[in-house]
């Protein structure tokens, strides 16, 4: 990966962006992909870029991948300064105890921990109980409630204290890549575009969503406002190469093979085809899955916005989803970029993704 694109990762991943709380990671989007497309906001924090295409009319293609991430939100501080938070998004109580965190107050970042009583401590009967979130603390170093409340305020959101850090080869670890690996492939993808310099056979719109992980509202709202006839939704999608992933329910799928394309309701056919074919035309590894429901993606709102769209899912292999190392492949997320790239430029008009 070119070390400009990996920056931006870094900066992408790094920015604190849980649920309603996304404009840190949504402002180095912003700034990453202006100068090769035209990029607003909406009231939602949506960022949404354009690329026009060769003339008016053309088929209108959105991208979207999510920047919001899992996280905690303060609800209560009790009278000796611990935080009391709520978990935004699906956050597993059995591996917050003894996480470092920060709290994101308006006067910047608070390092804290969340609270774990020694194991000397626990009856031996209590020591396989998971502790539920709500009975969870974070310890801010506050010696009371007024010390506390000087620092932070109910309702700031509290992020995992950890950054991106490079494992072996070209694997990568980090909280976030549920979806800020989605947000960064729809940049790159709109970067490699305006590079490549020539005009599209589509209107192209790229957007960076909001609130996917507390019910897929930013792409509910921006889904109706570019108003798509052909969608791709960038995702990331459950890697069953570790040893404690079932592959029969979820697929064959490993870090490194190549982005996952899937089948199922939530997939146009005539559009999966297309990718399909595509990867085969550019020798581009992909992996297949099945899915045979709507998936829990913006792909599932977007392709029943308005009178439907065409849609498809380009995902990327992820090992420990929803913790704070998320393990990918950076080839994964390059071929995810190709990919869709080269697809773009063998869309044809609407009606071609009409199912005969």
């Amino acid at each position: 990966m070119r070390e400009e694109s990996f920056q931006f990762l870094k900066s992408l991943i790094e920015a604190p962006s849980p649920s309603g709380f996304e404009q840190p990671a949504q402002r180095v989007f912003r700034d990453y992909v202006a100068p090769f497309a035209g990029v607003t906001g909406d009231v939602m924090g949506n960022s949404i870029a354009r690329i026009p295409g060769a003339a008016e009319g053309l088929t209108r293609v959105m991208l979207v991948g999510h920047s919001d991430e899992i996280g905690l939100l303060v609800k209560f501080i009790d009278d000796n300064g611990f935080l009391f938070f709520g978990a935004i998004g699906g956050v597993d109580s059995q591996i917050t105890q003894g996480m470092r965190v920060l709290v994101h107050t308006r006067n910047g970042p608070i390092p804290g921990v969340i609270g774990k009583k020694p194991i000397h401590l626990i009856e031996p009967k209590d020591r396989d109980t998971v502790v539920k979130l709500e009975a969870q603390y974070i310890d801010i170093g506050a010696v009371n409630r007024k010390e506390a409340e000087e620092l932070v305020r109910i309702g700031d959101p509290v992020t995992f204290a950890v950054g991106l850090e490079r494992l072996y080869g070209d694997r990568v670890a980090a909280r976030g890549f549920d979806d800020k690996a989605g947000s960064f492939v729809v940049a790159e993808v709109l970067r490699a575009v305006a590079e490549a310099g020539a005009a599209l056979p589509v209107d192209l719109y790229g957007v960076s969503s909001v609130q996917e992980e507390v019910g897929l509202r930013g792409g509910t709202t921006s889904s109706y406002a570019v108003n798509p006839d052909v969608g791709i939704c960038v995702e990331v999608d459950f890697a069953t190469d570790q040893p404690d992933v079932e592959k029969k329910q979820n697929g064959d799928v490993g870090l490194g093979k190549g982005p996952i394309v899937p089948r199922g309701a939530n997939i146009n056919p005539a559009l999966f085809d297309l990718i399909v074919d595509t990867a085969e035309r550019e020798n581009i590894p992909v992996q297949l899955t099945g899915i045979p429901r709507a998936t829990g993606t913006d792909a599932n709102v977007m392709q029943i916005s308005r009178e439907g769209v065409a849609t498809a899912l380009v995902k990327i292999p992820l090992r420990y989803m929803h913790t704070p190392v998320e393990v990918l492949s950076l080839s994964d997320l390059e071929n995810a970029v190709r990919l869709i790239t080269a697809t773009l430029g063998r869309i044809g008009h609407k009606e071609t993704f009409i199912p005969r």
